[in-house]
């Protein structure tokens, strides 16, 4: 499968131990002879959106995008048609825009955590690092069935479904701890 923006990276239980990206589902943002760009989409932060913009007064959670960049926010969306300037990356989502407009959307409640994710950094990868990752199984490479909708879909279960659905070798990883060493 070639990979392409708007695709899934679903990490391989091989990769316990790598704190960034134990048991994550990424969702490829950008794709290109430059390198790729990701966001975990499964990883919550004990933070809300109101803990980094105050004014905002907004209990959106935030999410660890990545190692990348931690002291920046970023964010992916499914409403274009309110937010100028944003990239979309396929299916009707969506990332970046007009952050002055977001904050708007969100004070006037135009905008629900349905059709918003943000994230604390972001996941990144030189030319052809990820196709090596790919081809040294870090990375389950797959398409993304559920479009938009992504963004209130995944939740802190998401890889585990993902690997009982795989089946076979993967479902046993189902239920694994996240750390081996707590069996």
């Amino acid at each position: 499968m070639d990979i392409k923006k708007g695709q899934l990276l679903i990490a391989e239980p091989s990769i316990i131990g790598d704190m960034a990206f134990n048991r994550s589902i990424i969702l490829l943002a950008d794709h290109g002879s430059e390198g790729s760009i990701g966001f975990i989409l499964n990883k919550p932060l004990k933070y809300r959106l109101d803990d980094l913009i105050p004014e905002l007064q907004s209990n959106f959670k935030v999410y660890n995008g990545g190692p990348v960049q931690q002291d920046n926010l970023y964010y992916i969306h499914r409403v274009p048609e309110l937010i100028s300037d944003s990239i979309e990356i396929s299916n009707g989502l969506y990332w970046s825009g007009n952050f002055e407009q977001v904050t708007k959307l969100i004070s006037d409640k135009k905008i629900n955590e349905n059709d918003i994710r943000f994230f604390l950094g972001y996941s990144g990868w030189d030319f052809q690092q990820l196709a090596s990752e790919l081809d040294s199984n870090t990375w389950i490479l797959s398409e993304n069935a559920h479009h938009n909708n992504i963004i209130h879909i995944v939740d802190d279960l998401f890889w585990k479904n993902k690997m009982i659905a795989m089946g076979d070798a993967y479902s046993i990883w189902s239920n694994a701890p996240e750390n081996p060493m707590y069996n």
